[in-house]
C-alpha cells in the first residue's frame, strides 16, 4: 500500500513538472530579429535545428549541456522547425506551439513586423465555423471551414464569396492552420485592402467527411494520397457545396460575387471547377497549381480544356491569377499553361517568386490575391 501510494505521489509530482515546465525558453525572437533555439540534452552527441524543410544547423553545448544556435536576421515570417538530437528529430519541450501538416509535425514561431498579416491583431475579428452539410452527390454528410467577416451578424447586408481549396494531403483545417487564412482576412480587410467577403473552405478529399480525428474514423493517421482526390469526384460534386452555401449565407449569387483559388491540388481543382463552370467564377486563383491530370485518369470533367477555357473567358472572367515559385516542381507545367493562356489572347496575371511548393509562398499569394477581389 505505502508503495503504491509513493507511486501515485512520483506520477503526481511528474504531472505538477510537465504542467508547469521549467528551464530557458525557446525559441527567443530577438530585437534585431534573429532566432535562438536551445534544449537541454546532457547525454546527447549532436543536436542540429531545421528551419522549414532547410538545411540542419548545429547547437553548441555548454558545460551544463544545453545546446543553443542563435540563425541570422530573419524575414518577418511564420517559421517552422524541430530539433534532431543525435539523428533523431523531435520537437522543442518548451516550444508549446506546434502545426501539422500531413502527418509531419512540426514547431512554429512568428518573426514579427507591420507587413506581417499572418498575425492577429486590434482588429474586428471575423468567425470561423465548422459547418456540416449533407452532399447528396456524394451521398454522405461532409464538414467545411466557413470565414464570415466581422459584422455579418449585425446586418442583411449581402457578400461575395472565396471558395479557397487546399493541396494534397490537406484538409478543411489547412488554410485556417498553415495558411494564417482568417487573420489575412481580417487584417486585409479592417485596412480597407480587401472587400468583406466570405470564405468557404471544403475538404478536397471526396473518400474522408472531414479532416482526420473530427468524424467517425477516430484518429487514423493523415496521407497525401487519396482514393477521391485528383480523379473528378471533387470538381463534379462541387455544387453541393456552392448550393448549400448560398441558401445559408447572404452571399451576391453572380459571376461577380464569386471567386475561386487554390494551392497545389487545390489549383488543380479550381482550374476545372472554373473552366467546368464557366458562368460562375469572376475570379480564378491558382497558387503553385497542379495542371494536368495524373497519367491514366480519365474524366469528362479534364477533357477539352482548351475549349472550356476560351468560353470561360467569353462569359467575362474578370481575374485569372496564376502564381508560381521558381524553384517550384510544378514550374515548368505552370508555364506550358500559360502558353496555353497566351494563345487563347484572355486578360490574365502571371506572378513569378523566389522559392517552391511551400505554404511561405502560399500564403504571399493569399494576401496579394485577396485584395484583386470583388472590386
Amino acid at each position: 500500500m505505502a508503495g503504491a501510494l509513493a507511486s501515485m505521489m512520483v506520477l503526481a509530482m511528474s504531472g505538477q513538472q510537465a504542467l508547469w515546465g521549467g528551464g530557458k525558453s525557446s525559441p527567443q525572437v530577438n530585437d534585431d530579429n534573429t532566432v535562438t533555439f536551445s534544449i537541454k540534452a546532457p547525454m546527447a552527441q549532436r543536436v542540429e535545428v531545421q528551419l522549414d524543410y532547410g538545411v540542419l544547423w548545429p547547437l553548441e553545448r555548454d558545460t551544463a549541456g544545453v545546446w543553443t544556435y542563435t540563425t541570422g536576421t530573419l524575414a518577418p515570417d511564420l517559421y517552422l522547425y524541430n530539433f534532431v538530437v543525435d539523428g533523431v528529430k523531435t520537437l522543442d519541450p518548451s516550444n508549446v506551439y506546434t502545426m501539422r501538416d500531413v502527418a509531419t509535425v512540426k514547431n512554429m514561431f512568428f518573426v514579427g513586423g507591420q507587413e506581417l498579416l499572418y498575425q492577429a491583431q486590434d482588429v474586428p475579428h471575423g468567425q470561423v465555423s465548422a459547418v456540416w452539410y449533407d452532399s447528396p452527390r456524394v451521398g454522405k454528410s461532409r464538414r467545411m471551414m466557413v470565414y464570415t467577416p466581422a459584422g455579418y451578424d449585425q446586418g442583411n447586408q449581402r457578400y461575395p464569396v472565396l471558395y479557397l481549396l487546399h493541396g494534397s494531403g490537406g484538409d478543411e483545417t489547412a488554410w485556417l492552420h498553415q495558411g494564417q487564412a482568417a487573420q489575412v482576412l481580417d487584417n486585409l480587410i479592417a485596412s480597407g485592402q480587401a472587400v468583406p467577403m466570405i470564405v468557404v473552405m471544403p475538404n478536397g478529399n471526396v473518400d474522408e467527411q472531414a479532416a482526420p480525428g473530427s468524424d467517425q474514423r477516430g484518429l487514423v493517421t493523415p496521407t497525401f494520397q487519396h482514393k477521391q482526390w485528383m480523379e473528378g469526384s471533387f470538381e463534379s460534386t462541387f455544387a453541393d457545396i456552392m448550393e448549400y452555401v448560398e441558401r445559408h449565407y447572404r452571399t451576391i449569387n453572380k459571376q461577380s460575387g464569386r471567386a475561386i483559388a487554390g494551392l497545389s491540388m487545390g489549383g488543380f481543382h479550381s482550374l476545372y471547377i472554373s473552366a467546368n463552370q464557366p458562368k460562375d467564377f469572376g475570379y480564378v486563383g491558382l497558387f503553385s497549381a497542379a495542371i494536368r491530370p495524373m497519367r491514366g485518369v480519365q474524366s469528362p470533367i479534364y477533357d477539352n480544356l482548351e475549349q472550356k477555357l476560351a468560353e470561360q473567358f467569353r462569359q467575362g472572367n474578370k481575374l485569372y491569377w496564376v502564381a508560381i515559385g521558381k524553384d517550384d516542381f510544378l514550374y515548368q507545367a505552370n508555364k506550358e499553361f500559360l502558353a496555353l493562356l497566351a494563345r487563347l489572347a484572355p486578360r490574365y496575371t502571371y506572378v513569378e517568386s523566389t522559392g517552391g511548393h511551400e505554404w511561405r509562398n502560399w500564403r504571399i499569394y493569399l494576401t496579394q490575391f485577396v485584395p484583386l477581389l470583388f472590386k
